[in-house]
């Protein structure tokens, strides 16, 4: 037998990616068995000790309103599980958390409306099915919540991993730069599909591209912005947003601003030499404190609202703190010390395009001890579909974008020629991904009605409605 060594580059990542069904056979990834220590509520409750205290309760509120939102703040509990399944060895940038609520539309810097993932908190390197199995197992809880039957249900997670599967198999085939010059043109799409879509369908379209286009950073400036003597200031929302000035209590408020404008500064320094230029054409003017997101929740998150040198359009940063990856316990430790990096570098990698402004910054505050953050735009064209709207067929179409503009990220950061000979050409991986999404659903139902009694029972604080 001819060594994998002795072959040409791509017959012998053929050869890999075969070698790979001897570890972990197609059919083995519909597996799914609980281990005997598992602890999902403990894992989540053990994460408040790193979080914001005041937040905690916000975030567990969000995770009781179903399981659905559960899931979605339940990263931890569901990488201790995948660390347990058959793994394929593929390593690939992982998105960490790429259910279906965490992919979306926002604008590219030519102006483009693009489909992509759009979360990279947990990012690490790790087996390709993971971010598959957590992605085709959100869109199985969604049927359930939107009272889809369950042979629907399977048609919808079936054609999400099939749609995975048939564009990595053509990511393979590709040269490598055009892997990494594929993107999804929501408006080009549009067009194309135009005259087989149902003029409903159009119209529903082309009213959430009007919608994404109105979430800019004009947008947020008058949404979470007032004007007081000539100036902008951020609106206080409480608990969602709070400026500095109502929750430094004692600190001196002149003490943080300068400490974050240090921090602002050094946060360019992460940024290539022209966006670094655009940068530091704005300073800072105020600062409040966020909430975002079900996950994120307690983490601390800031909006930095930024003047322009020419008085005219404002900015709102979103400063992010970057905690350890869900997945580092599992799939290994970041190469990089920063996590605001890790998180750059990992949207950087699976992105096919990205905010201009994304950087990285260290912070040591006043009050003492040291936080990794990463910066971006608070709102570019960003939106997010209506999920609980959504018929059969509309989710089904939203699978396969999923599908394919997960596997154009993992193509662009893996052996895509390993990882589509491996998935080889028939259903099998679909089918295998579908039956864990349903178990899963099923466990994850199950984890919810558990965190709901542990907030009964007083073990977890929960804030409803917030």
């Amino acid at each position: 037998m001819t060594s994998a060594f002795a072959l040409a580059p791509g017959e012998a990542l053929v050869a890999a990616g075969k070698a790979a069904r001897l570890r972990a056979p197609l059919e083995s990834h519909g597996e799914f068995s609980r281990s005997a220590s598992r602890d999902p509520i403990g894992l989540i409750l053990g994460q408040a000790g790193s979080r914001v205290a005041d937040l905690v309760p916000v975030r567990h509120g969000r995770m009781l309103v179903s399981p659905l939102t559960y899931f979605r703040g339940a990263a931890l509990p569901m990488a201790a599980d995948l660390a347990g399944t058959p793994s394929s060895g593929l390593v690939v940038q992982l998105c960490g958390d790429a259910h279906l609520s965490n992919f979306g539309v926002f604008g590219s810097p030519e102006r483009r409306v693009v489909f992509d993932l759009n979360d990279f908190d947990e990012t690490l390197p790790g087996p390709f099915e993971w971010d598959v199995k957590r992605l085709v197992t959100s869109f199985a809880i969604a049927g359930r919540e939107n009272g889809f039957p369950a042979k629907v249900r399977r048609a919808v997670t079936r054609a999400t991993g099939a749609a995975y599967r048939t564009a990595m198999r053509e990511f393979a085939s590709m040269p490598v730069l055009d892997v990494w010059y594929s993107r999804l043109d929501v408006e080009a799409v549009l067009a194309e599909l135009r005259s087989e879509m149902p003029r409903k369908a159009v119209r529903q379209t082309e009213a959430h591209l009007a919608k994404a286009r109105a979430r800019d950073g004009t947008r947020a400036v008058a949404k979470l912005t007032k004007v007081v003597d000539g100036q902008h200031r951020i609106v206080s929302d409480p608990p969602l947003i709070v400026p500095i000035e109502e929750l430094a209590g004692d600190i001196d408020v002149e003490e943080i601003y300068r400490f974050i404008d240090a921090l602002v500064l050094e946060y360019t320094k992460t940024l290539p030499a022209d966006r670094r230029r655009l940068a530091e054409r704005f300073k800072l003017s105020r600062l409040a404190r966020k909430v975002v997101g079900v996950g994120s929740v307690g983490t601390e998150t800031w909006a930095l609202l930024m003047e322009p040198d020419d008085g005219l359009a404002p900015l709102l940063l979103q400063a992010k703190e970057a905690q350890r990856s869900v997945l580092a316990d599992y799939a290994g430790e970041s190469e990089y010390d920063n996590q605001g990096e890790r998180v750059v570098v990992g949207q950087r990698l699976m992105q096919a395009v990205g905010d201009i402004l994304l950087g990285w910054v260290r912070a040591t505050p006043p009050t003492g001890g040291s936080k990794d953050f990463y910066v971006r735009q608070l709102r570019d064209w960003k939106y997010a579909v209506e999920i609980a709207s959504m018929t059969p067929e509309a989710m089904t179409t939203y699978g396969r974008m999923c599908g394919w503009t997960l596997a154009r990220a993992h193509a662009r950061t893996g052996e895509r020629t390993a990882i589509a000979s491996y998935l080889g050409k028939s259903a099998a991986f679909e089918q295998a991904v579908s039956s864990f999404a349903e178990r899963y659903a099923d466990q994850t139902e199950a984890d919810h009605a558990a965190f709901a009694h542990a907030v009964s029972s007083g073990r977890a604080q929960a804030l409803v409605g917030v």
